[in-house]
């Protein structure tokens, strides 16, 4: 928990980072913790439990411009009322999936916690091994199997 200051700050620096170098950067926050809201990345944590089968889109992107879906965890009411609290998220022009709540605290942070301690066992701790640790056969993503 001591950490938890520490992340935040770095996120924050990377956003302003961002906004300075492009007007239109995709920022992806995962940070996982209860009571989190906002954009979530699935990665490889199992098929997530939504609230509509069908992505949401309140305002169109044009014609010519493709945008992914992005999956959120909002507060209760906001994916009802997504028209009013779209622009919260800088989403209104996305399709956007809602997990549910539960999903998002029983499936989604425990796996984001499990992964993130197995990243950081396999990174090889202080002497670093450039991402090639132990766990993650030498792939560097840490996507290895205990």
């Amino acid at each position: 928990m001591k950490r938890f200051p520490f992340i935040i700050v770095l996120i924050l620096a990377a956003l302003a980072a961002a906004s300075v170098q492009a007007a239109d950067v995709g920022v992806s926050v995962s940070v996982s913790e209860p009571g989190f809201y906002g954009r979530i990345d699935i990665g490889d944590v199992p098929r997530p439990e939504l609230i509509y089968a069908r992505p949401v889109v309140i305002q169109p992107a044009p014609v010519h411009v493709v945008r992914e879906p992005v999956y959120l965890h909002v507060p209760p009411g906001h994916a009802k009322k997504w028209r009013k609290h779209c622009h919260r998220y800088h989403a209104c022009d996305r399709p956007v999936y809602f997990v549910k709540e539960r999903w998002y605290r029983d499936v989604y942070v425990p796996h984001r916690h499990a992964s993130a301690r197995h990243h950081e066992r396999g990174q090889g701790g202080k002497h670093g091994h450039n991402g090639q640790g132990r766990g993650d056969k030498g792939h560097g993503r840490g996507h290895g199997r205990d």
